[in-house]
């Protein structure tokens, strides 16, 4: 019997997962869809950092943060480095997903990751965990630094040590370690730089991507049968299906996330490969359903990395039957012409030319690592440039554009008829939905905001690079905090 049999063993006999079960999971893009749209209401529009106004409470984080927040039970979710030194006794760079306590932001406990020791190519200095947890059922799946699906207890070991035995962080703020599955000694996955895929689970399977990627010279694929793309049991732990695409025609790495939804009768997991090619897969078994070509053969620019093709970090939104998803680079290769498509994904096949249902690109659309949000119409999306862009969803037909003059990686949020985002120069922008440009604020927040807000019971969490804060009308933190 496995580590992680024993975990489902343990939750069924207590029935700790039928206690949990009415807690809606929590992720990355709000559902399995990953559409950035959120039902909250009275989510603040103005607030003040330095003077406290309506900032229920801020917590310290690492020096670089680009998971979470999300919450789940009680409890705020973010992944961060070890810059911080947050728990006592842990020194040194190590990738960190830290829990605080919904109510007054105090830290609960935290997941540590050790570095590879292969450095940079593998697993980059000072990236921390880039993977923002899918929760459920009281458990939170995640891929580490180390290019692990990691599941853990979402009390940590305040209910008792309820999987593994040997953590090799075991003090009552560590984190209660379920099951981890390491691809790289498993499956000989070769991450370049790091692995940051964000998990959904449908059923009983949880997948992600690996990070799998080229060498440190940029041109060889070390391991071009590595799986970029993998689903575990989410009990156990155990494989159920890998792909490798695209194999030796990697671009640079693989680092976007799967989305969920149902298209032409057939259940879809959704992921972006390395090459920029778009594919379909059905969740239980894997088996290969569609695949879109997101870069146009007509693309002749030289965009960084190899070759003129785009890379894919942006995530797919499911909305209905139509998949929307964005294509880009890694942002150290700069600016330069990105693509935006939605996409049927009702078809079969190669669906390059009969699934395209409109698309803008070129100096219409720039480099994104970001995801959409539809709402109304509407979809709104960001890219690396700054730009927010407002486009009709039937047509694809620009209604405003935005220009935040600072570099953006996180995503859209709508919520309460407003969209957050957050960009580089530490300011997070509000606009108000609908088909005209309606800035409604602008507040700075001291640091740079490279991850997505959320929104939970009228409090809205945004995460900078190296702080937490929680901010509610009405609140008010003393200015010398």
């Amino acid at each position: 019997m496995t580590k992680g049999t024993v975990v489902a063993a343990f939750l069924i006999s207590t029935g700790a997962a039928a206690a949990l079960a009415d807690d809606p999971p929590a992720m990355f893009g709000l559902t399995p869809s990953r559409n950035m749209v959120s039902t909250e209401t009275g989510v603040p529009t103005d607030w003040d950092i330095l003077s406290g106004k309506n900032i229920k409470w801020k917590q310290k984080l690492g020096s670089q943060t680009y998971a979470g927040p999300i919450i789940y039970d009680g409890k705020v979710f973010v992944g961060t480095n070890n810059e911080g030194e947050r728990r006592p006794g842990i020194v040194g760079d190590k990738g960190i997903l830290i829990a605080f306590r919904e109510s007054d932001g105090e830290l609960l406990w935290q997941a540590t990751h050790d570095k590879l020791p292969a450095g940079r190519v593998n697993d980059w200095p000072l990236q921390g965990i880039c993977s923002t947890p899918y929760i459920e059922d009281g458990v939170a799946y995640y891929v580490s630094n180390r290019a692990e699906f990691v599941a853990v207890d979402v009390d940590g070991f305040a209910d008792g040590n309820d999987g593994m035995q040997d953590e090799q962080y075991s003090h009552e703020q560590d984190a209660d370690i379920l099951w981890i599955y390491d691809t790289i000694a498993e499956l000989d996955v070769f991450p370049h730089n790091l692995a940051a895929g964000s998990p959904i689970v449908v059923g009983d399977v949880v997948v992600a991507t690996t990070g799998q990627g080229v060498d440190e010279g940029h041109i060889n694929i070390p391991s071009p049968l590595g799986p970029s793309f993998v689903a575990l049991n989410k009990h156990t732990g155990e494989l159920v299906w890998e792909s490798a695409h695209p194999m030796e025609n990697i671009l640079h790495g693989t680092w976007s996330n799967p989305a969920y939804g149902v298209a032409g009768g057939r259940e879809q997991i959704v992921i972006p490969g390395g090459e920029g090619v778009v594919y379909s897969f059905a969740p239980d078994t894997g088996e290969l359903i569609w695949t879109f070509d997101a870069n146009p053969k007509e693309s002749v620019w030289e965009l960084g990395g190899k070759g003129t093709r785009n890379n894919i970090i942006s995530t797919p939104v499911f909305h209905h039957d139509v998949v929307y998803i964005g294509v880009g680079q890694d942002p150290e290769h700069g600016e330069g012409p990105g693509h935006f498509y939605k996409i049927d994904a009702s078809g079969s096949g190669d669906i390059t030319e009969t699934g395209q249902i409109w698309h803008v690109g070129g100096e219409d659309f720039q480099r994104t690592m970001s995801t959409a949000a539809v709402h109304d119409g509407l979809v709104y999306i960001a890219d690396l440039s700054g730009h927010v862009y407002c486009f009709d969803e039937e047509t694809g037909e620009l209604q405003w554009m935005h220009h935040t003059y600072a570099a953006i990686w996180g995503s859209t949020f709508v919520v309460d008829g407003k969209i957050y985002i957050g960009d580089e120069d530490g300011e997070v922008a509000i606009l108000a939905t609908g088909r005209e440009e309606n800035l409604i604020n602008e507040v700075f927040m001291e640091g740079a905001v490279y991850t997505t807000p959320f929104a939970k019971d009228g409090v809205l969490y945004v995460a900078t690079r190296s702080e937490l804060y929680a901010i509610e009308e009405g609140a008010q933190l003393p200015s010398a905090e």
